[in-house]
């Protein structure tokens, strides 16, 4: 049984989205879903929680005082690259490029180490794993482990835990670990996300209440433009904008309502590591 959970928060603009990038319309709204940052901010500390933010660098270049608000309270800054591409359709340089940038860019921004990564909609090329440790990552945070869900991600792994990452991919560096999403037993749907709008609160957490009576911490994520009200903009499909704005705050209320301690990702992972020396040093 645990009673830790993660809220992670993919923090991207809507118009970095795969959605919007495709759409044939446009908004002139700039920054749009930056307005979920108070209520996050708001929300959290209410719950005494903290949360990691896996942020697009590029977005901290241009509203640096929004993630030196995160991490200023005590939240985890992680990155989810610099533009929001995907990282398959880069050459090898632009995806070297994208996770060094991030870093890079986000410890200036923030004046702390930033350890995770998380690859935009779970696209993880093969070379991922090589390219987080040469740039000095610690852990990723890239695989949904959900069944494949076509359009989407999954069907390749089942890992539920924190793992070394070569149990992702068997020649994976040493010294880079995995902390997968969570997904409901079972059916390995994913917990959050769009699921969580289109499942509702008591499906996340009737899942997150299963994953810890099996010692599994719950990991969620959300996008901050799900947390506001969007325009409509041609193109986008109309799934983007199911149980956004209000609904999906306070869907997000009752996730944190539950009793559970939210941390940060990093701890997560670290106590995993913790564990395991602890284990060999018994063996």
């Amino acid at each position: 049984m645990t009673d830790r959970a993660v809220l992670s928060v993919d923090f991207e603009l809507f118009s970095q989205t795969p959605a919007y990038r495709n759409a044939s319309g446009d908004t002139v709204e700039a920054g749009l879903g930056l307005d979920a940052s108070e209520y996050l901010r708001s929300a959290l500390a209410e719950r005494e929680a903290t949360a990691t933010f896996f942020v697009v660098s590029s977005v901290a270049e241009r509203y640096p005082e929004v993630v030196e608000s995160f991490a200023a309270a005590g939240h985890e800054i992680a990155s989810h690259t610099h533009s929001h591409k995907l990282l398959s359709s880069l050459s090898a340089a632009d995806r070297r490029e994208e996770v060094r940038r991030s870093k890079r860019v986000l410890e200036r921004v923030t004046g702390r180490p930033v350890d995770g990564f998380r690859a935009p909609a779970f696209d993880r090329p093969d070379d991922l794993f090589d390219e987080l440790a040469d740039a000095g990552y610690a852990y990723d945070s890239s695989v949904a482990p959900s069944r494949h869900i076509p359009g989407w991600y999954g069907g390749d792994h089942d890992v539920h835990r924190p793992v070394p990452a070569t149990n992702v991919r068997a020649n994976a560096p040493a010294g880079v670990d995995e902390l997968p999403v969570s997904v409901m037993p079972g059916v390995r749907l994913p917990l959050t996300g769009a699921w969580l709008r289109f499942f509702g609160p008591r499906y996340t957490v009737y899942g997150m209440k299963q994953l810890a009576r099996r010692g599994v911490t719950p990991v969620l994520y959300v996008h901050p433009w799900e947390l506001v009200d969007l325009p409509p903009v041609e193109g986008v499909p109309k799934r983007v904008y199911w149980h956004t704005g209000a609904w999906m705050r306070r869907a997000v209320d009752r996730v944190l309502a539950q009793p559970f301690e939210f941390v940060t990702a990093r701890s997560v992972v670290e106590s995993a590591a913790d564990s395991e020396a602890r284990e060999r040093r018994a063996a």
